[in-house]
């Protein structure tokens, strides 16, 4: 069997943006500028778009292979699995952060706050289908041909989490670590990836467009 594909395309899923947060994102220009942040949006894009292209062309395999099918049940389930991440997971961790006294999402939502709607619109829908592909489904579905289901979740978990340390600091990576295994456990179980773009998608609307545009 020829793992070529399969190591290239686990590197792009997992390499790939942390590309944003190292030392050569400098290159893309001043990370304050919008222009700046667009392109890091489009760059995520293209990270997707050469890891399905990898998958469809080069591996044969169709985008059922990493879960990635288009039925209705999958919003329903996405809507069930972001309720329960923001009205029971969510107050459970921020609590938790108070206790422990660590950082939340304060200083990341300030620098977001100051962005445009559209682009934060944009960014959402970008973060959400993005990282669920590389991350939870593509990631997953070939770390598993070398380690297996378990520790495939567990390593594409930990990759998930540590990506957002630059921008949320180690108290918002542990939520992200505690909530991402929801979605990591649910899509292990039922392979439905759709479901974990739409939860990721409307979880991340509510905290970082809705939510504190009430409080404001």
């Amino acid at each position: 069997m020829n793992f070529l594909p399969s190591v290239l395309g686990l590197s792009i899923a997992l390499a790939g943006p942390i590309l944003l947060v190292s030392p050569a994102n400098r290159i893309l220009g001043d990370r304050e500028r919008l222009l700046t942040k667009v392109i890091e949006q489009l760059f995520l894009w293209l990270l997707v778009g050469l890891v399905l292209t990898i998958l469809i062309v080069w591996e044969k395999q169709s985008l059922t292979s990493i879960g990635l099918r288009f039925q209705w049940q999958s919003f329903m389930w996405g809507l069930l699995l972001a309720g329960v991440l923001i009205f029971l997971v969510s107050p459970v961790l921020i609590w938790m952060l108070k206790k422990m006294q660590l950082n939340g999402f304060e200083t990341g939502l300030a620098q977001l706050n100051q962005l445009p709607i559209w682009f934060l619109i944009f960014a959402v829908i970008t973060g959400g289908t993005a990282e669920e592909i590389l991350y939870r489904g593509y990631a997953i579905a070939r770390l598993s041909l070398f380690v297996g289901y378990g520790w495939a979740g567990l390593i594409a978990l930990t990759a998930f989490a540590m990506v957002h340390l630059p921008l949320w600091g180690w108290g918002s990576v542990l939520t992200f670590f505690i909530s991402g295994s929801l979605f990591t456990g649910f899509y292990l179980m039922t392979h439905d990836l759709l479901a974990c773009i739409v939860a990721h998608i409307v979880t991340d609307s509510i905290g970082l467009i809705v939510a504190p545009r009430r409080r404001a």
